[in-house]
C-alpha cells in the first residue's frame, strides 16, 4: 500500500522530456536562417578589382626594326703593292687617319727620287732658257738680233716654264702615292676582320676590300609601320581623337631581344616618303647613343614610339580582359551590390602591361583583375583594391578587407 508514492518523480520527469523533444524542433528552426546567412557571407570569395579612371596617355607603337651602323666603309687600297704589315687590332675602336696597312713603300721613294731629279734638271733648263731671252731680248732692243730670234727665245723659256710645273705635278703625284702606300681608316668606327694578310698583292681600287669599319655611336634603328596605321593615325589626329605630339618632345625607345629596355631613348629621325610595293610598308628611322656597343647592326629589336596623346584613355590591367567562345573581349565588371557581371569591350593596343579600351567601359566602373577562377557571373563577391606590385598587394588588399569589415 505505501509502495506508490515513488512513482509520482519518475512521472514528472517523463512529461519534461517529451515538452523538451516537442519543442527542439521549433527552437532548430529558428536558428536556420541566421545559419544559412552567415554560411553566405562566409561563401562571397575575395577578388582584386581596378576602378576605371580615364586620364592622358601617350598612344605608343611598338614596331619590328633593325639596328643598322651610322657609317660604313669598306677599307680599299689606293696603289698597287704588297702588304707588308698589318697595323691594327681586329674589332678594335679606330679614329679617322689611324694607319690600318702599309705596303711596300720602297717602289714610291724611288719613283719620288726620279722625278724630283727630273724636276730639277726642269728647273735648270728653264734657268737657261730665262737667261736666253734676256739676252735676246737686250740685243732686239739695241736692233743687233731680229724680232724672230726674241720670240723664239720667249717661246723656249715659257716651254722650260711649263715643263717645270709639269715635273712639280709629277713629283706631287709620287708622293702622294707614297702617302696611299700606309692605307689610314676613312671614318671613326671599330674595324672588322682583317681580310688579307701580309704578303699579299693588292691592286688600286679592286672591288674587294681589306677591312670594313662601322661607326657604332650613334647608331641608327630602322623599322616599318603599315600604311593604314599610318593613316588611322592621321585620321586621329583631324578627328581630335589624338592630340599630336611635338617632334622635339617625340620619344623613340628600344625593346631587346631579351624583353629588356635599352636604358638611353633615342630620336626619330625620318619617315620614307613612299610606300614599300611589296610590303604595303613605311620605313622610319631613329637614332639612339650606343656608348656601351650594346646595340650591334643586325640586330633585332622592336621599337617602341609615341604617335600621340589620348587625353582620356581608359586602360585595365591584361589579365582583365578576356575572350568569350566567339573571340570578343568582354570584362567582368562589379556592380553596386557587389555582384559580378559580365560586360563586353572593344579593345585597342596593348602598351606597358594594359589594354587601351576604346568602348564599353566608363569611369568609375569596378573591373576584376584576379581571382576569376572563384565565381561566376551573378555572385556576390568581396571586392578589394589591387596592386600591381605583390608584396604591396598583399598588404593593400588586407588592410582593404579589414576596414570594409
Amino acid at each position: 500500500m505505501k509502495s506508490r508514492p515513488p512513482a509520482q518523480p519518475f512521472h514528472r520527469s517523463a512529461c519534461i522530456a517529451f515538452v523538451i523533444a516537442a519543442l527542439a524542433p521549433l527552437l532548430t528552426g529558428c536558428d536556420e536562417p541566421q545559419s544559412a546567412t552567415a554560411a553566405t557571407k562566409a561563401a562571397a570569395p575575395d577578388v582584386s578589382i581596378v576602378t576605371v579612371n580615364p586620364q592622358a596617355r601617350a598612344l605608343v607603337r611598338e614596331l619590328p626594326g633593325r639596328i643598322s651602323p651610322t657609317r660604313v666603309s669598306d677599307v680599299r687600297p689606293r696603289v698597287s703593292g704588297i702588304v707588308v704589315k698589318r697595323l691594327f687590332n681586329q674589332g678594335s675602336e679606330v679614329k679617322a687617319g689611324d694607319p690600318l696597312y702599309e705596303i711596300d713603300p720602297r717602289p714610291f721613294e724611288v719613283e719620288v727620287q726620279s722625278n724630283e731629279a727630273a724636276l730639277a734638271k726642269a728647273k735648270a733648263v728653264l734657268e737657261q732658257a730665262s737667261q736666253y731671252a734676256r739676252r735676246i731680248a737686250t740685243l732686239t732692243g739695241q736692233k743687233a738680233a731680229p724680232e724672230v730670234e726674241n720670240e723664239k727665245a720667249v717661246a723656249s723659256q715659257r716651254q722650260a716654264e711649263a715643263d717645270v710645273e709639269g715635273r712639280k705635278a709629277d713629283v706631287a703625284r709620287a708622293r702622294l702615292n707614297l702617302e696611299y702606300a700606309t692605307i689610314r681608316a676613312p671614318i671613326d668606327g671599330v674595324v672588322g676582320a682583317a681580310l688579307v694578310s701580309e704578303g699579299a698583292l693588292v691592286v688600286q681600287n679592286e672591288a674587294a676590300g681589306l677591312a670594313t669599319i662601322q661607326q657604332l655611336d650613334p647608331i641608327y634603328a630602322d623599322f616599318t609601320q603599315s600604311v593604314t596605321e599610318l593613316n588611322q593615325l592621321r585620321r586621329a589626329y583631324e578627328a581630335g581623337d589624338l592630340d599630336q605630339i611635338p617632334a622635339d618632345a617625340l620619344k623613340v625607345r628600344l625593346v631587346l631581344d631579351d624583353g629588356s629596355v635599352y636604358p638611353l631613348p633615342g630620336r626619330l629621325l625620318f619617315s620614307e616618303a613612299k610606300v614599300d610595293v611589296h610590303t604595303g610598308q613605311v620605313t622610319l628611322r631613329g637614332e639612339f647613343p650606343n656608348p656601351k656597343r650594346e646595340l650591334l647592326p643586325g640586330q633585332y629589336v622592336r621599337v617602341q614610339i609615341e604617335q600621340g596623346i589620348d587625353s582620356d584613355a581608359i586602360a585595365v590591367p591584361q589579365q582583365a580582359i578576356q575572350r568569350n567562345g566567339g573571340g570578343s573581349s568582354e570584362v567582368f565588371v562589379v556592380k553596386a551590390d557587389n555582384r559580378v557581371a559580365i560586360q563586353s569591350v572593344r579593345v585597342g593596343s596593348l602598351q606597358g602591361g594594359q589594354w587601351f579600351v576604346t568602348d564599353g567601359l566608363k569611369a568609375g566602373d569596378k573591373v576584376v583583375v584576379e581571382g576569376f577562377q572563384k565565381f561566376v557571373a551573378g555572385d556576390a563577391v568581396v571586392p578589394h583594391i589591387w596592386v600591381a606590385d605583390m608584396a604591396a598587394g598583399v598588404t593593400d588588399t588586407t588592410s582593404t578587407a579589414q576596414a570594409q569589415r
